[in-house]
């Protein structure tokens, strides 16, 4: 087997989990499959925004040197998140890291434009400080409008083989 065959296999019609892309494209994949995959991106996405913006924000710098910190930590940890699963399944750096980059550059992507764009658009969010519950309640509000607008993108995506969809084939 080809180390692009697994993937393409369990998405064009799912695998024991039930994980894959169902046959009749992004209408018969249900919401709640979106939302894990969505939720799984959002995981590693939240660990990196948070991160970049309390760095950001403790070391004073500027809005746009924290967003670019932060969306940058996003795609390192969410990258990382799938990768550890798909290492884990046996399967080379390399190729995890391919696997990862096609799971989740376009969700990554999206959630970090949409979240981001919430922060910035939050009057004094973004000097609120560490310690401001602005601070914090404006990055909770920011992921989670994040979250509610990328999941039909991410079950569009599934529903064509493409997105979380070629991960699947390595959860055990």
């Amino acid at each position: 087997m080809s180390d692009h065959a697994a993937p393409r296999d369990a998405a064009a019609g799912g695998h024991a989990h039930g994980h894959g892309a169902p046959a009749g494209g992004f209408e018969s994949v249900p919401w709640s499959t979106a939302a894990s995959a969505t939720l799984h991106c959002l995981t590693g996405c939240a660990i990196g925004e948070v991160l970049g913006m309390v760095i950001g924000t403790a070391l004073g710098l500027s809005n746009l040197a924290t967003v670019v910190l932060a969306v940058a930590l996003a795609f390192v940890f969410g990258y990382a998140l799938t990768m550890r699963g798909v290492l884990r399944a046996g399967v080379g750096f390399r190729q995890a890291l391919r696997i990862a980059l096609a799971a989740d550059t376009v969700s990554i992507a999206v959630m970090e434009i949409i979240d981001n764009a919430v922060m910035l658009g939050v009057p004094g969010a973004m000097e609120a400080g560490l310690s401001n519950w602005l601070f914090w309640g404006a990055l909770a509000f920011a992921l989670f409008v994040a979250f509610i607008l990328t999941t039909p993108l991410n079950r569009w995506m599934i529903g064509r083989g493409k997105g979380h969809a070629v991960v699947h084939a390595y959860h055990h």
